[in-house]
């Protein structure tokens, strides 16, 4: 399969072409797909090639468009002018292979859409593209797009989520002029997937009640379900949580195909260099050290022990917390012992043989490296993070 893809440099067109890649070459087993060749068409391709795409593709992306040109008449140009250009040039050759239109929810010229003269040329273009499925029986795959967000979007341009991720991520000021006004937003990924759906035949229908798409099986449009709601005001609180996350070692909740974990996921791809990485407070003393990783806010905190030889630690016990201790390096022992019990229970442990062990609630324990030269490692998991109004931890010996 030959794909052309108009517009490969922008937003959607680079996420959708590294994809197809990882397809092409093997590396996205999830896809079945056979591509031989991909057709990357941009404003600074050479004309002549559209010919040669056109004449050899065997499904074609059209993402080419124009969102903020100079004056509004070029919107018309932009949008139906070069798609205009597109299918004549399929005609040309009598590619009948089928075309997808990236358009974009303003073509519904409802409400605050009404008067947009990008909408105009929006609806234009799907005019041209359902009037060249029935002159030629192409199939056309035609799109609404809502708000867009994702890796790789120009911030300062369109979107207002990348020049929010890209702002706060860089110490820069925004500006909220109605932190209540609520967006539609489609993430590039779930984009993509659907994108890639339509090369397997399984393209999703509907047809549109003004902004609202309503599921048919007959309908015109294409539409991704996976959208989602959120206020300027929410869109902010969220990232300034990402934001303060070095800071307090808090992972807020980013739940399963939540708004939250994707906007997290482009947030970080905004970040600079000197923030990629960040330190982390590590409590030393002459026993080695002790350095919380990260904090959750309903499931524990993580953290790292380090043993020096013969080094023994711990020996305490908890009411109610419990840790999941798992030595990634080193020899070591933990004992574990009832309150009010004599039995000790011993698990030897090694960074070659990687295991979980409970602490368990109302055991003393501790952990000894047995090793004479080599540092302990254990990497520790709390079902609570640490409240020193509230410790829990009662020192004694196990032995």
């Amino acid at each position: 399969m030959n794909i052309l893809i108009t517009g490969s440099s922008g937003f959607v067109g680079r996420n959708l072409v590294e994809n197809l890649k990882n397809i092409r070459d093997g590396k996205n087993r999830a896809r079945r797909l056979d591509i031989d060749e991909i057709f990357e068409y941009d404003i600074d391709t050479d004309p002549a090639l559209l010919d040669k795409f056109c004449r050899k593709a065997d499904f074609v992306f059209n993402l080419a468009g124009v969102n903020r040109p100079k004056e509004n008449s070029e919107f018309m140009a932009g949008n139906f002018g070069f798609a205009e250009t597109l299918l004549n040039t399929l005609k040309k050759y009598g590619n009948k292979c089928p075309v997808m239109l990236s358009g974009s929810i303003q073509a519904s010229l409802d409400g605050r859409y009404a008067l947009s003269d990008y909408g105009k040329s929006k609806l234009a273009g799907e005019r041209l593209f359902f009037d060249y499925s029935a002159r030629t029986g192409a199939e056309v795959y035609v799109f609404r797009f809502p708000n867009l967000f994702g890796k790789w979007c120009r911030p300062n341009y369109n979107s207002v989520v990348a020049t929010f991720c890209n702002n706060i991520a860089n110490g820069l000021p925004i500006q909220v002029n109605d932190s209540a006004a609520e967006l539609e937003l489609l993430y590039i990924d779930d984009l993509v997937e659907a994108m890639l759906d339509l090369l397997e035949g399984k393209a999703r229908r509907c047809d549109y009640n003004g902004v609202t798409p309503i599921p048919s099986d007959s309908g015109r449009y294409c539409y991704v379900p996976e959208t989602h709601r959120a206020t300027l005001g929410e869109i902010v609180e969220l990232l300034e949580s990402f934001k303060a996350q070095p800071r307090s070692l808090l992972m807020p909740e980013i739940p399963k195909g939540s708004f939250a974990k994707k906007l997290y996921s482009t947030y970080l791809s905004y970040l600079p260099k000197s923030k990629v990485s960040f330190p982390l407070k590590m409590n030393t003393d002459e026993r080695g050290s002790f350095t919380e990783l990260l904090r959750t806010e309903k499931c524990g905190q993580f953290s790292v022990n380090i043993s020096k030889p013969g080094i023994t630690k711990g020996q305490h016990w908890h009411n109610s917390k419990w840790e999941f201790f798992i030595v990634v390096a080193g020899h070591g022992l933990i004992q574990e012992r009832k309150i009010g019990s004599d039995e000790v229970l011993n698990f030897e442990v090694s960074g070659d043989k990687i295991e979980a062990v409970h602490m368990l609630p109302g055991y003393t324990h501790n952990i000894i490296n047995l090793s004479e030269t080599e540092n302990l490692v254990t990497l520790m998991w709390a079902n609570e993070a640490f409240d020193p109004n509230k410790p829990d931890t009662f020192g004694e010996r196990v032995e």
